[in-house]
């Protein structure tokens, strides 16, 4: 069945990928409260991420459907979240961010793609270097998409520093990805 609760869930993250833009669009100075919407319905749309999978391997709903979406709709809400933030905030990090992370996603999946047609995509799943990535990421672009202090803690700040973090550990798992599957690529 192609519409069970873990692709229902996939599907929805990518349904809140408008509504996270709207809201992170409206006007600050009549909508106070529309990044910080935004923010929490990209934190939202993350929990979805963790929710579906597990829901998928504990109700035994896994299907092909959704092991092709689940990225998709990953790559889509963090590259929509990347281009938002650096045309937002034309910050030398965040604009490196998003170039690393964008770039990233088109290398692994092509290398992806290519593993697959081969016949070898077991040398390229899911890390996890590359889970602790994700993780990272989620944080730090729900931060700055919230951007301003909460309960004391220096929001945007802290998603730099974590856009740091996650930029880091990007190149590290696409580097580990390039490495396990070097034999492959060498063979003519």
């Amino acid at each position: 069945m192609i519409l069970n609760i873990p692709n229902s869930l996939t599907l929805l993250r990518i349904a809140f990928i408008p509504l996270i833009v709207v809201l992170f669009l409206l006007p600050e100075d009549a909508y106070q409260w529309a990044r910080p919407l935004a923010a929490w319905t990209y934190g939202l749309a993350c929990v979805t991420d963790w929710f579906d999978g597990y829901l998928a391997r504990k109700l035994g709903q896994s299907s092909d459907f959704g092991a092709f979406m689940d990225p998709v709709a990953d790559k889509l809400i963090v590259s929509v979240a990347m281009i938002m933030l650096a045309w937002a905030h034309p910050d030398i990090i965040i604009l490196f961010g998003a170039i690393i992370i964008i770039g990233r996603e088109i290398v692994i999946s092509a290398l992806r793609e290519w593993m697959a047609k081969k016949g070898k995509s077991d040398a390229v799943k899911v890390s996890q270097l590359g889970k602790y990535k994700t993780v990272a990421q989620m944080f730090a672009l729900g931060f700055l998409i919230h951007r301003d202090d909460w309960l004391g803690m220096r929001v945007h700040e802290t998603g730099l520093v974590l856009l740091i973090i996650a930029s880091i550990l990007t190149i590290a798992s696409m580097v580990d990805y390039m490495r396990a599957s070097i034999a492959e690529v060498r063979k003519p």
